[in-house]
């Protein structure tokens, strides 16, 4: 490994086994665990400060999220991120982000748009990477909200972690912000004025933007597999 995981903080409202597999996650999306590295139950428990078994219980759950492979006779390893993975991905992202913002013009509140305006004001401010992927996050989390959708919400929902680690890749990319940013007002301009039409058009063509950055960003710098 080229960087160490940190102890896991402790948090009586959850789970041990929950912790790791959040803090085992993060590590991957954020890249500490690279694409290709193998994951040796050991050493990661060692350097979380806890035992073999939640560490293992971990990884088999990352397996089901597409986090992991698992490869006979040579144990466990971070998925690598095809152009494959990418496309199927935010194909269906784009298809339902559209449907989200488009049935978010015809019910958002008010204080819905209050709450996506201050989310805007934030992301304009100065941040670390983590604080830009968190901004973004939030901002996708309130348009789903404002769908009234409780379905096209769960749907999502189970998208997210996948999403995530392709949201902090692309955010990454120099100059991305700066238009994602842009394409977040010219959304939320849309859903003010109810209109349905473009609030849909523009976040499609937002996610596609977000995908096409992702796809010259492999091209740059192909990952290991």
């Amino acid at each position: 490994m080229k960087r160490k995981l940190v102890p896991v903080k402790l948090d009586s409202y959850k789970p041990l086994r929950e912790i790791v597999l959040e803090a085992l996650r993060e590590a991957i999306i954020n890249g500490v665990l690279e694409p290709g590295e193998r994951l040796m139950e050991v050493q990661l428990a060692e350097e979380m400060g806890v035992s073999r078994t939640p560490v293992r219980e971990a990884i088999r759950k990352l397996e089901l999220e597409g986090f992991v492979v698992m490869m006979p006779r040579k144990g466990a390893y971070v998925a690598g991120v095809s152009y494959k993975d990418i496309k199927d991905v935010f194909e269906i992202r784009a298809a339902l982000e559209g449907l989200a913002a488009g049935l978010a013009a015809e019910k958002v509140t008010d204080n819905e748009i209050e709450q996506l305006e201050r989310v805007l004001h934030y992301e304009k401010e100065p941040a670390t990477l983590e604080e830009m992927v968190q901004n973004d996050t939030d901002f996708h989390a309130l348009l789903y909200k404002a769908s009234r959708n409780e379905r096209l919400i769960t749907i999502l929902g189970n998208l997210r972690e996948q999403i995530q680690r392709f949201r902090t890749t692309s955010l990454a990319v120099p100059g991305r912000l700066r238009y994602a940013i842009q394409e977040h007002r010219e959304i939320v301009d849309a859903i003010a004025r109810h209109d349905v039409e473009e609030a849909q058009t523009l976040a499609t063509a937002h996610i596609e933007n977000a995908a096409n950055v992702m796809f010259d960003a492999l091209r740059e710098k192909p990952n290991k597999q």
